[in-house]
């Protein structure tokens, strides 16, 4: 399905963008961080699976390449707005109605810690229509729960094209619950984000 006025709509009215993915998400990621400009006054959370402890050089590789400011969080960070923040390894990330991360230790899901379902559906909670999410390539069901949970309270909710997933697991296991609003291509998807 091709970019319609309705998308676009609902996108330029979030405050906040989730981006989850697992394997054969990095390079599109990567891509999508490198497209936002500063002027795009949204918040954005980057949830990415990545191997417990295990040290990555993932934000030093994405702050060097962000025109916007990139952080990893922090427990108990405030969320401002035109900024970047990534999901640490080993924790789940939490979105608090004070407008304010916690990190959370707890057992993992899907094997994975951050989960994307976590943070999705913590987000689902406080910013219902008010958020974008969108699900990339993964070889887990991490992500389509939580992408489910969102859509249910408004937000607008879009997976990567399984065809066009290096892992179509993650967003077709979304798709097959009925969590996607929308099913966007590559280009699409990197289109939107660029719409403001």
């Amino acid at each position: 399905m091709a970019i319609n006025k309705n998308i676009i709509e609902h996108w330029n009215n979030s405050e906040i963008v989730l981006l989850g993915g697992s394997a054969g998400s990095f390079k599109l990621l990567f891509r999508v961080i490198k497209a936002f400009l500063p002027g795009l006054n949204k918040t954005v959370i980057i949830v990415i699976h990545r191997r417990k402890n295990f040290f990555s050089e993932i934000e030093r590789l994405f702050a060097d390449n962000s025109k916007m400011k990139l952080k990893e969080i922090s427990d108990k960070d405030p969320i401002n707005g035109n900024t970047i923040y990534i999901a640490p390894a080993n924790y789940h990330t939490l979105i608090e109605k004070g407008g304010y991360f916690s990190l959370d230790v707890s057992d993992s899901v899907w094997y994975s810690k951050p989960s994307i379902d976590v943070t999705f559906e913590s987000a689902a909670d406080v910013y219902k229509e008010r958020c974008t999410a969108i699900l990339f390539s993964g070889a887990n069901q991490d992500g389509a729960e939580g992408l489910l949970k969102l859509r249910n309270s408004g937000a607008l909710t879009i997976v990567q094209s399984p065809g066009d997933a290096e892992m179509p697991d993650m967003p077709q296991a979304a798709i097959n619950i009925n969590a996607a609003e929308y099913i966007l291509r590559t280009e699409e998807i990197c289109e939107l984000l660029k719409s403001v």
